[in-house]
């Protein structure tokens, strides 16, 4: 990679982890918050509505924001936007507040997810950064609940909020200094920075896009529903300290980036197509919910959770892979737009509803849900594979048509 991109590459990936770290401690810290507050699982999921509500705006905004202003001032914005949201959150604001301020913590971490993808996109190593950037995200995630469970075990939960915002003062300064006003290829027609007029609607309207959506939908919501509320299950109903508890999560986010180091390359080399690759990691999924829903000792049931982070590592990024073969190339950009919608919904949605249920049936429900979401990720599969079975074969691994790579958002994944 040219020398002076090395900077901006490497804060890239820092971002990620930071992300991640957020992402990952979360759920360890939604015990702490709801008895904090005094509210119920129902109630502090609507966090995720709000969180989740400030993704999409800056999914919406982001576009404009680097056309007008740069990538460098862009992701100061995001940064600056985070920062200050961890640093209130520090202060245990009242709970209305607490909820209302996740609505600008998600717009920061959708502006800083949004333009660190579209950078790194245009780049000539793109399709090797891009995996490398949210393979550091699990990193991050599988990282945040060790970290969440050691720190609220001598003091408050918000002090992980005053950890991540000081740890993000520095990303401003650096976005500042090393990222360029305007992205390298900004010039040049194949990377427009904003999709033409219609062609959103267009993509709204096509039905491998919507497909495409729907299937992200639920497993965004499969990912961070068992992301967000295994450690309350391991706890609650598998009678596991904290402190392990929390290092199982950790297990689930850290099979979740292995997965994704290792077997889209495994497939690739051993000739396997998407679909057959994707149809083997979702049987995989609703192997392991079973497992670890139905295994008799806790230790095994963390097992099984690890195994089932393994199993979702590659199917967020295979499908942004596959959009080509469901949509126009015309429609790239946006089609990737509304299918990260898709599944930003489906991550603020299922993990609320799962809050809900088990706040009247109990905890244990939550992997018999994870199991009925895994048979409805199947099933939406099958209309996706047929599309990409009538197009050219894919093999794992191939390149965007036009010189363009899919993007991935993690809201989760």
């Amino acid at each position: 990679m040219p020398r002076y991109a090395r900077p901006s590459v490497l804060l890239a990936y820092a971002t990620f982890v930071l992300i991640g770290l957020a992402a990952g401690g979360n759920g360890v810290l939604l015990l702490a918050q709801m008895g904090d507050y005094g509210v119920d699982r129902a109630t502090i999921g609507i966090v995720f509505f709000t969180g989740s509500a400030g993704f999409v705006l800056a999914a919406f905004h982001n576009g404009a924001l680097i056309q007008r202003f740069g990538f460098r001032v862009a992701l100061a914005v995001g940064a600056g936007a985070y920062a200050v949201t961890g640093l209130y959150t520090a202060t245990r604001p009242p709970f209305a507040a607490f909820v209302a301020i996740q609505l600008i913590s998600g717009y920061g971490t959708g502006v800083l997810e949004s333009a660190l993808n579209a950078y790194l996109a245009s780049r000539p190593n793109a399709r090797a950064e891009l995996n490398q950037l949210h393979a550091y995200f699990g990193v991050g995630a599988l990282l945040g609940p060790v970290l969440a469970s050691w720190i609220i075990g001598f003091t408050s939960w918000t002090v992980v909020f005053l950890v991540l915002a000081v740890a993000s003062l520095p990303l401003i300064v650096g976005f500042l200094v090393s990222y360029p006003r305007r992205q390298p290829s900004e010039s040049t027609p194949q990377q427009p920075h904003t999709p033409a007029p219609g062609l959103l609607g267009a993509a709204l309207r096509d039905p491998g896009v919507l497909l495409g959506s729907a299937f992200l939908a639920v497993y965004v919501g499969l990912e961070i529903g068992v992301g967000n509320w295994s450690f309350s299950y391991l706890v609650q109903d598998r009678g596991l300290p904290r402190s392990l508890a929390g290092y199982s999560v950790s297990g689930y986010w850290l099979g979740l980036t292995v997965g994704r180091f290792v077997i889209s390359p495994l497939a690739a080399r051993i000739g396997a197509t998407t679909s057959r690759m994707m149809s083997a990691c979702l049987i995989g999924v609703i192997v392991t919910a079973t497992l670890a829903w139905l295994s008799p000792v806790a230790v095994l049931g963390c097992a099984a959770l690890l195994l089932l982070g393994f199993f979702l590592g590659p199917i967020f990024p295979t499908t942004m892979a596959i959009v080509p073969q469901l949509a126009a190339e015309r429609l790239g950009p946006s089609a990737i737009g509304v299918m990260n919608a898709g599944g930003i919904l489906g991550g603020s949605a299922f993990p609320w509803l799962e809050g809900a249920i088990t706040q009247s049936t109990g905890i244990w429900m939550l992997l018999p849900i994870t199991l009925v979401l895994g048979l409805l990720q199947l099933a939406a599969w099958w209309p996706l594979a047929r599309r990409i079975g009538a197009a050219e074969p894919a093999r794992i691994g191939a390149a965007v048509p036009g010189g363009q790579v899919a993007s991935v958002q993690e809201t989760c994944s």
